[in-house]
């Protein structure tokens, strides 16, 4: 089966809650490629790529979030681009 690749922004409280920490830990787990980062504008980005049943869970991960997250949107902004190695936190844009 194909991978699957999706980017996604989320907004609400995710900032200062341990939200890119829980995405890597699970992202991680699940042995999807990609990255997360913060946004200035308060909200989190994010690129998995992986089988796509694993992507469709972290997208259920990424809906409530860590304890102390209040998740508003998650939105897909873009799907079936790129290639990735691993899983990184990046610098805020």
């Amino acid at each position: 089966m194909a991978p699957r690749t999706i980017h996604i922004r989320v907004e609400g409280r995710v900032q200062g809650v341990g939200y890119r920490a829980f995405v890597e830990r699970h992202a991680t787990a699940a042995r999807l490629s990609g990255w997360v980062r913060n946004r200035r504008d308060a909200s989190v980005e994010a690129v998995f790529q992986g089988a796509p049943d694993a992507v469709e869970d972290m997208l259920d991960l990424c809906r409530s979030g860590p304890p102390g997250a209040h998740v508003e949107k998650v939105e897909i902004i873009g799907e079936g681009v790129g290639a990735y190695e691993g899983f990184a936190v990046r610098p805020t844009a």
